[in-house]
């Protein structure tokens, strides 16, 4: 499917190498007065050719609305918004027209469908996720008026982690350096990993942490759409995702029950909290009011400028050889992916709780 999202649905189109990309969203509330500037900077931030260490595809990414707005507000119809493609180079993948890319999805989008787009890997090219950063910046505008930030940061390139707690760190640092690290330290280092590894013609992976404040409670379902269910969903959704987790996650299977529980206390303004949040800001699948954070694995670009081994469309063995422009690590333009998915997520749980309290008798 091409569908996300129940109260606010988004379903994007469109391919690498095709005319343009886009999404429709249907279920935006009316009479918000879009930030059409905000929305543009935010697919900046996602754009191919803004640095040294990203593909050099250059694309303008300038967005067009062409419907869901009059005078400025949307209308509370769906919202079509439209990105065209303007640096497609198809000759470039004219060479893997018979060929299978190893860890690519060309072998199983032949075996689904019978038929693939080998011009940058069609729809299932990264490119597909400008349309989610276009929707899910309309998502952040609508959760500002509630109060709710959402933050994304690189914490890891290869071997090298930053391992400092996200409250300790500062935010304004993010946009400040290529890999959009808060450590800028760590970020130099992080740079000069994935120059390096582009030198050799290979490739490398990493980590984007994210951390959703102010989330009123109650969001989420009991059973089968938890709300750290549909996080996990969205995350792996995007493209070169491996894993994902929440709270303490893998390091919590180390401390014993007594530690790790989140005693609740009553604040000075009354309100419920938690004195740790290795919940993560979720409980039975339901978010609670604290913090909620998790993490982001990205493994290494499939695509190396090296020979590899694979097969063609009739089953005979080739060497098929890297060219076109990718990245050598995508964790730096993936930040705002990683904020505009869980964007999505969030504004469709928000709307979807508002839809329930008010039917309440």
């Amino acid at each position: 499917m091409n569908t996300y999202g129940k109260a606010f649905r988004i379903t994007t189109f469109g391919e690498s190498h095709g005319d343009a990309i886009g999404v429709i969203i249907d279920g935006c509330p009316s009479n918000l007065a879009l930030d059409m500037e905000f929305i543009q900077r935010e697919l900046n931030r996602r754009r191919p050719g803004q640095s040294k260490i990203v593909t050099q595809r250059k694309e303008p990414d300038q967005v067009q609305v062409i419907s869901g707005i009059f005078e400025g507000k949307t209308t509370g119809t769906p919202l079509t918004l439209v990105i065209w493609n303007q640096d497609a180079k198809s000759k470039d993948y004219s060479h893997i027209a018979n060929q299978f890319r190893p860890s690519h999805a060309d072998y199983t989008y032949q075996q689904k469908y019978g038929i693939r787009d080998y011009r940058g890997g069609g729809r299932s090219s990264a490119r597909e996720t400008a349309a989610r950063v276009a929707a899910g910046a309309i998502a952040k505008q609508i959760l500002w008026q509630q109060g709710i930030k959402i933050t994304a940061y690189t914490s890891q390139v290869g071997n090298i982690k930053l391992t400092t707690p996200y409250q300790q760190l500062d935010f304004s640092q993010i946009e400040q350096n290529d890999v959009r690290c808060p450590d800028p330290t760590l970020a130099t280092q992080m740079v000069e990993c994935i120059k390096e590894v582009r030198k050799q013609g290979d490739t490398i992976g990493g980590v984007v942490n994210a951390v959703i404040e102010n989330t009123p409670s109650g969001l989420g379902e009991p059973v089968f759409d938890k709300l750290h269910a549909e996080l996990g969903k969205a995350m792996l959704s995007i493209n070169a995702v491996k894993g994902f987790e929440y709270g303490s996650g893998f390091d919590g299977v180390e401390m014993l029950g007594s530690a790790h529980n989140d005693l609740i206390y009553k604040d000075e303004s009354g309100e419920a909290r938690t004195r740790s949040n290795y919940s993560g800001g979720i409980q039975g699948g339901i978010s609670n009011g604290e913090d909620i954070y998790f993490r982001v694995a990205f493994k290494p670009v499939a695509t190396l400028m090296q020979d590899q081994e694979s097969l063609n469309t009739q089953g005979d063995s080739v060497t098929v050889t890297g060219k076109g422009r990718h990245d050598p690590c995508v964790v730096p333009r993936a930040v705002v992916i990683v904020e505009a998915m869980a964007a999505l997520v969030l504004l469709d749980f928000y709307l979807r709780h508002q839809q329930t309290v008010e039917i309440k008798p």
